[in-house]
């Protein structure tokens, strides 16, 4: 690991108002931790405020912030590609704001670098996903967010309609499909939505999370049907919500 790289480590272990010890720091990081010690009082020398002692631990106060950071070729590859793979197929608002973090990226970056954002040839197909689905996975995500029951007229592989109220836990993406995880009222249950077979979606109130009706459960659940052999509401995206 770079130096440059171990001192933003420390820097982000440190945030929060948690007290770090530097023998934790020197295992997370895989140095010793006399260099700890070293890069620390190098970090105070700069302004960094981090209070603490050898032996005691080591804590910063709130408010700091960092400068712009330099990117490895690696993780500027990683956050270009993530961000065009969202654009193309994430929600209306999630495109923007990938459209938006590419910019801001550019911008801390310096030319030899920007050269790099231009030269990385990862690209994701545009309007994969049709705009009704791109609204309906910002409604969704809000909700999930919120906490918020969701009103939605379904369609099934065959066309028929049915209305759903539901508690929406998640949202899984299978390559140019997206579902919805939730607890259906109707089927006391957890079922999974596509999204490009919800003809409207209505947020309404807010719900508690109950045990047994959590995204938890889902997963514990789908393990240990898949251990058993036992059934499960499938969740791939051909399924259809029943």
């Amino acid at each position: 690991m770079r130096r440059a790289d171990r001192l933003f480590q420390i820097v982000q272990h440190l945030r929060g108002g948690r007290l770090v010890t530097a023998h934790k720091l020197a295992g997370w990081l895989e140095v010793s931790e006399r260099t700890i010690y070293r890069d620390i009082a190098d970090l105070q020398s700069t302004g960094v405020p981090i209070d603490g002692e050898a032996g005691v631990g080591y804590m910063m106060r709130e408010g700091f912030d960092l400068p712009p950071l330099m990117f490895t070729r690696d993780e500027i590859v990683a956050l270009v590609a993530g961000a065009r793979m969202v654009r193309a197929f994430g929600g209306v608002t999630m495109a923007r704001a990938a459209e938006e973090a590419l910019v801001k990226i550019g911008a801390v970056l310096p030319d030899s670098e920007k050269d790099r954002i231009a030269r990385t040839e990862i690209h994701a197909p545009m309007y994969v996903v049709n705009d009704a689905s791109r609204a309906a996975i910002d409604v969704i995500e809000r909700a999930i967010e919120k906490r918020q029951v969701l009103a939605i007229d379904y369609r099934d592989e065959a066309g028929r309609g049915s209305m759903r109220n539901c508690r929406p836990l998640g949202l899984w993406f299978w390559g140019k499909v997206w579902t919805l995880i939730a607890w259906c009222e109707l089927r006391d249950d957890f079922r999974t939505f596509r999204i490009d077979r919800i003809a409207s979606v209505i947020p309404g109130d807010t719900f508690r999370p109950e045990r047994g009706k959590q995204l938890a459960d889902f997963y514990r659940r789908a393990e240990m049907s898949e251990r058993t052999g036992a059934n499960m509401p499938r969740a791939f995206p051909t399924s259809s919500a029943s």
